[in-house]
């Protein structure tokens, strides 16, 4: 070794004095320079034998084992180490190629002397390489027997060793190195021990570029840096992005470890559950075995047994402690809880089902004709599928409750299922069973709650269902509302048909223009329209005021309602087609008798005028009387809302202008489009109407629907706005007591509307006596029973002029 290099050499004598590091991929700590202060440059020739190596860096000033085994490297190696000379260490850029060109090469290396070359037992050799100076390669001047090149020497350009900048870069690349051998794994702690007892800054640098385990592509970074500062900086990088590193993986390594320990501790006490359970006679094959023996009593279709058996001997072979293990569980017990061919007995005795209805609602005549012809038929063949009925009407006339006095009335298991804001396909059919918390639809959640496959289920609000990303749930409904198809409904989680033909499907809406065509076609569609003022107070008396005395605690003759009190009620608190807001009403008043039967206070059992204004309040409508006898230009029309029908008034009048219309009273676009075709009309036949053409000139005309803060709309007050206009411009007076509805075209033409049944009720209240309405909604007026409509006198018409001659004197 030459001395000039003020390198710190140890004689290694023997081989035997090499630890096993030299073997595979390990190395001896490097030894590195004692001292700061510049070295003596070493004469490194022009051209030199040049070392590919692999994977590793070769840095100035450290001694590092390198493993041959290449011919060509070999052959290098033995000539150098004969000369005594010099060669030069260059890292290849890919380490998979087995013979690699200049071009493979990288441009800068290290200047390196052989100290001792060790044979191996495989054949290859380990050579103690003495790093001298950085090197670059100009050109390669042969390729055989082993790479040859031009070199130049790079000296590393060294910073003031005392400078402020450099030692805290120093201290810094101490402390992270020291950090990383900490938490890494891979570092031999020794290393740690090498970093504490290295003096030399420079030394320390190289030290741990050639012994932390970096990237080759790193390595290389750092022995290119130009001078000891720059690759004092780069070190302190890419150090601190391993550190990052190696802390992140401990980290996963550690939350994996402790997530491995939790279920080795989960599967050691399941495995001791299982064996003390199998002590007791009990555990999971006894819950198998349970099972099992259920399942022989079941009475289900045979495919639903060999499915629920073969899904069994799977369960069998599954350690309980798995997730799946409890999936398949909570799937075979819901096979085992439906009803599949278990059904009640119909209570066939059609006398007692009638009592039954008729007991629980009054009026319904239509959907209690139909239950009771679906009863005959059973009686009589002794089978039938379930008919499908959908009960629409406005709120609160018992379409819901029906469907508990229906079940009761068959003797059959009641279930509900609410629709309403229902948005997702999978409530109806299920979940598929490869999603985690995937259960059964509501149909079949129904069925196995009911106990049976027989059952009464009303599908409440079938009008308010939405449409949304995960699916529709109405096209879903169509399986399972088509008798042709119910058969045979498929639920995504039980994987399996389910026959729906005998479930009695009842279901109810608001608003039947809501409905899917395709749904609405399915159905048997019943109309309940609302209750007369004489029906409310029969149900008042007879149903309401009963529940409302038992729900409170209030004996029959502690509280008495007289129909003119009950009477009273409905007209000036209530404005409804059904009862709701009557049993609201009738409930306050029943709170209010209890609070003094409670308190002991007097009071009259039969309830006064003053004692329900005292306890409702003032009236809150007024009741819906016909107020515009003998006017002019002010039309009785007839509506429909949501909550039944009503009466409206058109009103129309001239002011002096220049034959403007002004449309008024929140009224939507379809009714205002009415009023501009009636307006039309009116003035293209003003001749036949003994109008003078001036008029529309001079005046400005304008037509207002009163109640300006509710929204209106729709065609139907067509043919009322044509009598207010024609009214108005000849000042001729509307009939009194008349009202009329009908929809109206440019050709005069009076086409039908809908909702007559609640129009009719409306008007019969308001003491109508009189109905303009279009021939072709004649076929309405005989669907409707004949108290509702004994009173009333119909003119069926088919043009404006037939309205007109009709309602005006």
């Amino acid at each position: 070794m030459n001395k000039k290099d003020k390198t710190e050499v140890i004689e290694i004598e023997d081989v035997g004095m090499l630890p096993d590091l030299f073997e595979g991929q390990h190395r001896v700590i490097p030894i590195v320079t004692e001292g700061d202060e510049p070295a003596e440059e070493t004469e490194i020739p022009e051209i030199i034998p040049i070392l590919a190596l692999r994977s590793s860096v070769l840095f100035p000033g450290s001694v590092t084992p390198i493993t041959v085994g290449r011919d060509k490297s070999i052959s290098l190696v033995r000539a150098v180490n004969a000369e005594g000379g010099i060669l030069g260490a260059v890292l290849q850029r890919e380490s998979e190629v087995d013979d690699p060109t200049p071009a493979d090469m990288y441009k800068v290396g290290t200047a390196a002397r052989i100290i001792k070359i060790l044979e191996m037992p495989n054949g290859n050799l380990t050579v103690i390489l003495n790093g001298l100076e950085k090197i670059e390669v100009n050109e390669y001047v042969a390729t055989d027997p082993y790479f040859r090149a031009r070199v130049t020497a790079l000296r590393d350009t060294l910073p003031d060793m005392k400078g402020v900048e450099f030692e805290a870069l120093v201290d810094s690349i101490r402390d992270v190195a020291l950090s990383i051998i900490n938490v890494s794994p891979l570092m031999p702690k020794e290393a740690a021990f090498a970093i504490k007892n290295i003096d030399s800054k420079r030394g320390i640098i190289n030290f741990i570029c050639s012994n932390m385990e970096l990237s080759d592509e790193d390595r290389q970074t750092l022995l290119e840096a130009p001078g000891l500062l720059a690759r004092s900086r780069k070190l302190l990088e890419i150090l601190i992005r391993e550190q990052q590193l190696a802390e992140l993986k401990n980290e996963i390594q550690g939350r994996v470890k402790n997530e491995l320990d939790k279920q080795q501790r989960d599967y050691y006490l399941q495995q001791q559950m299982r064996t003390i359970q199998e002590e007791l006679g009990e555990g999971a094959d006894a819950e198998i075995e349970k099972m099992r023996e259920e399942a022989k009593k079941k009475n289900w279709p045979k495919e639903v047994g060999e499915t629920f058996e073969k899904e069994l001997q799977k369960v069998e072979r599954l350690n309980p402690a798995v997730a799946e293990y409890s999936v398949q569980m909570t799937y075979l017990q819901l096979l085992l809880e439906l009803p599949w061919n278990d059904i009640t007995k119909d209570n066939l005795d059609l006398q007692c089902a009638r009592e039954q209805l008729d007991r629980d609602h009054f009026g319904l005549e239509e959907v209690k004709e139909r239950i009771l012809e679906h009863l005959a038929v059973i009686k009589l063949k002794g089978d039938l599928k379930s008919p499908i009925l959908c009960l629409y009407g406005p709120p609160g006339v018992g379409k819901t409750s029906l469907g508990k006095s229906v079940a009761a009335a068959l003797g059959r298991k009641f279930g509900r299922i609410s629709l309403g804001g229902l948005h997702d396909e999978s409530e109806i059919r299920g979940h598929r069973r490869t999603y985690i918390g995937a259960m059964p639809g509501r149909i079949i959640q129904t069925i196995k709650r009911c106990g049976s496959s027989n059952p009464v289920i009303i599908l409440d609000e079938v009008d308010k269902l939405t449409v949304s990303n995960h699916g529709d749930p109405s096209s879903a409904l169509l399986e399972v509302l088509d008798p042709e198809q119910n058969t045979t409904f498929h639920d995504n989680y039980i994987d399996m048909e389910y026959d729906l033909s005998k479930v009695l499907f009842i279901a109810t809406a608001n608003n039947v223009g809501n409905i899917a065509p395709a749904l609405r076609d399915r159905m048997e569609m019943i109309n309940i329209a609302g209750y007369l003022l004489e029906e409310k107070v029969r149900i008042a008396l007879d149903h309401l005021l009963p529940k409302q005395r038992e729900a409170h605690g209030i004996k029959e003759q502690e509280l008495i309602l007289t129909s003119a009190i009950v009477e009273k009620i409905i007209a000036e608190y209530t404005r409804e087609s059904g009862v709701r807001s009557l049993d609201k009403n009738l409930a306050k008043i029943a709170r209010a008798r209890a609070k003094q039967i409670a308190f002991e206070e007097a009071f009259a059992p039969e309830l006064s005028t003053q004692e329900v204004e005292k306890i409702l309040g003032m009236p809150k409508f007024l009741r819906e009387e016909y107020e515009v006898a003998g006017m002019t230009g002010v039309v009785t029309g007839l509506a429909w809302t949501e909550v039944g029908g009503d009466i409206l008034y058109i009103e129309s009048c001239l002011t002096p202008g220049k034959g403007k219309i002004s449309l008024t009273g929140n009224l939507g676009d379809v009714m205002k489009e009415s009023a501009t075709i009636a307006h039309e009309w009116v003035m293209a036949h003003h001749e036949e109407l003994g109008i003078d053409p001036t008029i529309f000139e001079k005046n400005d005309i304008n037509i207002h629907v009163p109640e300006g803060a509710i929204p209106k709309d729709g065609p139907s007050a067509g043919i009322t706005m044509v009598t207010s206009l024609v009214s108005t411009y000849t000042g001729r007076k509307v009939k009194e007591r008349i009202a009329m509805t009908g929809e109206t075209t440019l050709r005069g033409r009076v086409m039908p509307v809908g909702g007559i049944k609640e129009k009719i009720l409306a008007a019969k209240r308001a003491g109508i006596t009189e109905i303009i309405l279009s021939e072709e909604n004649r076929k309405d007026i005989a669907e409707i029973k004949a108290e509702y409509i004994a009173g009333l006198t119909f003119h069926h018409v088919r043009t404006n002029e037939e309205v007109l001659k009709l309602a005006l004197e």
